[in-house]
């Protein structure tokens, strides 16, 4: 395993399984025992996921020691608060079975950002939290709660892949010693990424799926990424990459699939804010 280490020293594994929509609670605690056995020990999930009880139940059965694992869970804006922000935390920690988590981050930019990251300021300076971070924040929204807060975010968590590459985000990021972090690393499957021809051919040099070289990609920008699957063979899949490197020449053909295209709702757009808002009783 390749670690990265946090602004605050705080070493965070590059490769970790991600349990977006696995709801089910058996299944969940089912691929989450067997990412665990592979050798994965970043396991992110999320209140608004359904699923933390799940994956705080397969750590159990692990075995694993808990000083072993880097567990994220996330904050949803219908608790954006400071009091929301303490009182959900401390659900997620009872559903988690555990007294900490290693990265706890806002999940989305919108509400009540500023009271609810002051609440994570305290809990991180109680120990509670390991390391404090964002998802789905621009770079500009990035500087405004940097700026006017106590704590720099470790960890700033966005959709990236291939086809939206997002290099200039990471240096930013980058400059103010920010980790990025990508959802959606294989791209959801979209774009037809299992057979294009540019990844296939670099699979093929190496005798590795297109999904191996677009993680191992990731892992040489140093981007920690994430990956999902209930298959237990693709879970194998995206955790083998640590035994091949791309070339400088593999990393500019790659570079050429980018699209800046998002394979989902652009969440920083008017309408996709409004929607989010609508979900707490906002409106115009």
């Amino acid at each position: 395993m390749h670690y990265t280490r946090l602004n605050n020293g705080v070493e965070m594994p590059m490769v970790g399984f991600g349990v977006f929509q696995i709801p089910d609670q058996d299944q969940c605690q089912k691929v989450v025992e067997e990412a665990l056995r592979i050798g994965y020990r970043l396991i992110d999930t999320a209140q608004v996921y359904g699923n933390e009880e799940a994956v705080g139940r397969a750590v159990k059965a692990s075995g694993i020691p808990r000083e072993e694992l880097f567990i994220t869970t996330k904050l949803w804006i219908s608790d954006y608060s400071y009091e929301g922000a303490k009182a959900a935390f401390a659900e997620s920690l009872k559903k988690l079975d555990m007294d900490y988590v290693d990265l706890y981050l806002l999940h989305q930019p919108v509400g009540d950002v500023f009271g609810a990251w002051r609440a994570l300021e305290e809990l991180y300076q109680e120990g509670k939290i390991r390391a404090i971070g964002i998802s789905n924040f621009m770079p500009e929204q990035v500087a405004n709660l940097a700026l006017f807060n106590q704590v720099v975010p470790a960890v700033n968590q966005v959709e990236l892949h291939v086809f939206h590459q997002k290099e200039d985000q990471q240096a930013y990021l980058a400059s103010k010693g920010i980790q990025l972090e990508s959802w959606a690393g294989l791209a959801a499957g979209q774009f037809n990424v299992f057979t294009n021809p540019i990844l296939l051919e670099i699979a093929e040099k190496y005798n590795k799926k297109t999904s191996q070289v677009m993680l191992r990609w990731q892992l040489q920008r140093g981007i920690v990424s994430l990956s999902k699957s209930a298959t237990p063979s693709r879970i194998a899949e995206n955790f083998d990459i640590f035994d091949f490197e791309l070339s400088p020449e593999d990393m500019a053909q790659i570079a050429t699939l980018n699209s800046n295209t998002t394979l989902f709702d652009d969440y920083h757009s008017p309408s996709s804010v409004e929607t989010l808002a609508g979900f707490l009783g906002k409106s115009f």
